[in-house]
């Protein structure tokens, strides 16, 4: 059903106004952002989508159109995680909850409001549902109060969200390129000093995503314990190395002189961080050259390390990038997102997009006995809103 349609069902009177954010994809960088590194991410053209009215009580009252769900909860309990009833907000509610709790700590004025959202872009697959959650819901309040800050502080507020309400140790990468995509670019992100440009995507390419259908819960994954690693490894490093504030700090030279300081259970996800953060940069370079060789290699490279390194690949996610390595047009192919499941991200030269969506469709569906849902998408716009 038309969003527009279901809100009026809903609450019998048409929205004042809509609001979206998209998706992401992350061509490269994988968990680099909590480590102050650089990463290259794209908003892409799925999005999250609200109609909206403000309501002057303090009630926010939501009904997801896809999971058929209604909450109703208001804006002085949000410390209580809890529906008007009593009862828990259930765990999708966290996401705009907890954009309401993060934006009232930052002393912004907020109403109440009534709403109905959708989305297109597959939950738990690695593309930042939640992230774009957060964004639209964020783009809402700010419209409907009227108070203006720029489109990165918006997603700093929506990482303060989910770190310190739905409880999940996320970088900004993921709200700030929903917040800040620009059409047809991918864009490199010093998650260190927040500087960010726009880069085309190479000439005569295509984005393609490969949902590999499995399911996996980041709050519940071993992505808090890469974190940890990571933070371990600085210090124990920064005993001989006092300068360093993160593992940004090193070059693959300086680790590999210092590696055999660390545990063995340390060392590998250091040393995909130190190397990946090396790969975003050589990638920014072929960009820039639109050298497409280089930047495929620099993808598979990727994905060899966040498989044998960081280990959050699995089977599923290793097929769909062989596969796509032998069919024709596929310029480099890896796992998107946190891994532990979700889709893979593949860079395709145009005229070989339709046959590549198929052949890959049906070389998993033989491989690995599962259905997985391969779709082209563009590098898009980011967050914004509408009244109307």
């Amino acid at each position: 059903m038309d969003l527009q349609r279901c809100y009026y069902e809903r609450f019998q009177s048409p929205p004042k106004l809509l609001a979206q954010a998209p998706g992401r994809v992350n061509l490269l960088g994988e968990h680099v952002d909590y480590n102050q590194g650089v990463v290259l991410p794209a908003a892409i053209d799925r999005r999250v989508s609200l109609a909206v009215s403000p309501r002057s009580d303090g009630i926010i009252q939501l009904y997801a159109q896809d999971l058929e769900q209604e909450v109703v909860f208001n804006l002085e309990g949000l410390d209580s995680k809890n529906t008007l009833d009593g009862s828990p907000l259930p765990g999708w509610a966290h996401y705009p909850a907890g954009v309401a709790w993060a934006l009232q700590r930052r002393g912004l004025p907020l109403s109440g409001l009534q709403a109905v959202f959708t989305s297109d872009i597959p939950i738990g697959a690695g593309l930042s549902s939640s992230a774009a959650v957060e964004v639209a819901f964020a783009a809402a309040w700010q419209a409907l109060g009227g108070w203006q800050l720029d489109r990165l502080e918006l997603a700093q507020i929506c990482q303060q969200a989910e770190n310190h309400y739905v409880g999940v140790s996320c970088g900004l990468m993921d709200q700030f390129a929903s917040a800040c995509g620009v059409e047809g670019h991918a864009l490199r992100f010093d998650t260190r000093d927040l500087s960010w440009m726009p880069l085309p995507l190479l000439p005569g390419s295509v984005i393609v995503i490969a949902d590999s259908s499995i399911r996996r819960s980041l709050a519940h994954s071993a992505y808090n314990e890469r974190r940890a690693a990571c933070e371990q490894a600085v210090m124990l490093l920064r005993r001989v190395l006092p300068d360093i504030r993160s593992l940004r700090d090193l070059t693959p030279p300086v680790f590999a002189a210092y590696k055999d300081l660390l545990p063995d259970d340390v060392r590998p996800r250091a040393e995909h961080v130190v190397r990946e953060i090396a790969r975003v940069e050589s990638a920014v370079s072929a960009l820039r050259r639109a050298d497409g060789r280089a930047f495929g290699a620099l993808m598979y490279a990727g994905h060899a390390s966040l498989r044998d390194l960081f280990e959050v690949s699995l089977p599923e996610l290793d097929a769909l990038v062989e596969i796509a390595r032998g069919l024709p047009g596929c310029i480099g192919a890896r796992l998107t997102g946190a891994g532990f499941g979700g889709c893979t991200v593949n860079l395709v030269e145009e005229q070989h997009v339709d046959g590549f969506v198929s052949a890959l469709s049906e070389a998993y569906r033989e491989k690995c006995h599962r259905n997985a849902r391969v779709f082209a998408c563009r590098a898009s716009q980011g967050a914004g809103s509408t009244w109307l």
